[in-house]
């Protein structure tokens, strides 16, 4: 099994004194999603949560929406010329009745850790429809204030135990309304961490995720705003700028995005009616 971290030598220069020593930096291993025995895709992601990953992957793609239509994931053994197991190749089998989906042209593609969308032959390819309304329930929508926003970075920050040791690692966090912590996923990849977090989800029969807010480091792109919209998560949230693929797809769908949140500061592109605002605000 493939680690978070690993260590390498580094040479050190500080106000131009020289050191050598040891540096923690996150691991980064291709992992191979199969389905019923068929390769799918590869991503570079950090080990760990794999099948939660393999998972909330299935879910934004619309394969998966409930745990009862996954039978099982497994690692495959012999995954490597001398057949010992790598650890990083995982089969997914769908539950009976479940539709295996054409995977042989769309989606047998290679995907990078900073971009999970790679090689989507087009824009249509990934418009999938979602099975959850974002409004679960419209007699009681979800809102959430301010200043409840501007405390999610922080607490994203003090929850990553990886980040700390080695400064290199992008995280998802689900959060309640009130700002309570559910759930956080550390990965080099974005894409994975929100990955991870669905995933599990799924596993744990949680999804539609309809009064939850999802948290992300950096910007948000049209990626994670589909899979937000996949998992029912009517709040996404980052502290980086959103593409404006991003807010097209917010805006078609219903999804609050909410980008550069830092400090007390935000930008409410889609769906400001979840925001809690003040009378007085919103003016010009």
């Amino acid at each position: 099994m493939g680690r978070v971290t690993e260590r390498r030598r580094v040479i050190r220069i500080r106000d131009g004194a020289v050191s050598s020593r040891p540096d923690t930096l996150v691991a980064e291993e291709p992992l191979e999603i199969r389905l019923g025995g068929k390769p799918l895709a590869i991503t570079m992601r950090t080990p760990g949560d794999d099948f939660a990953l393999a998972a909330g992957f299935l879910v934004s793609e619309g394969v998966l929406a409930s745990a009862g239509e996954l039978a099982n994931i497994v690692y495959c053994a012999g995954a490597t010329e001398d057949g010992e197991n790598s650890y990083n190749v995982v089969d997914v089998r769908l539950a009976d009745g479940v539709a295996v989906p054409d995977i042989s042209l769309e989606r047998n593609v290679y995907t990078t850790s900073s971009c999970g969308l790679c090689g989507k032959a087009s824009l249509d390819a990934v418009r999938t429809s979602a099975r959850w309304s974002l409004d679960a329930s419209p007699d009681t929508p979800v809102r959430i204030a301010p200043p409840v926003l501007s405390a999610l970075p922080d607490r994203l920050r003090a929850a990553q135990r990886v980040f700390e040791r080695t400064g290199g690692l992008h995280a998802a966090a689900l959060f309640t309304t009130d700002g309570e912590l559910l759930d956080i996923r550390e990965d080099v990849g974005r894409h994975n961490a929100v990955d991870k977090i669905v995933g599990r989800a799924l596993q744990e029969g949680q999804l539609p995720l309809s009064s939850c807010v999802l948290m992300v480091s950096g910007r948000a792109s049209f990626e994670l705003a589909q899979k937000a919209v996949m998992a029912g998560i009517p709040v996404l949230a980052a502290v980086s700028a959103p593409s404006s693929l991003a807010v097209d797809l917010a805006v078609e769908t219903g999804l609050t995005l909410v980008g550069f949140l830092r400090g007390s500061s935000m930008n409410v592109y889609a769906g400001e009616h979840r925001i809690a605002l003040d009378a007085a605000a919103a003016t010009g």
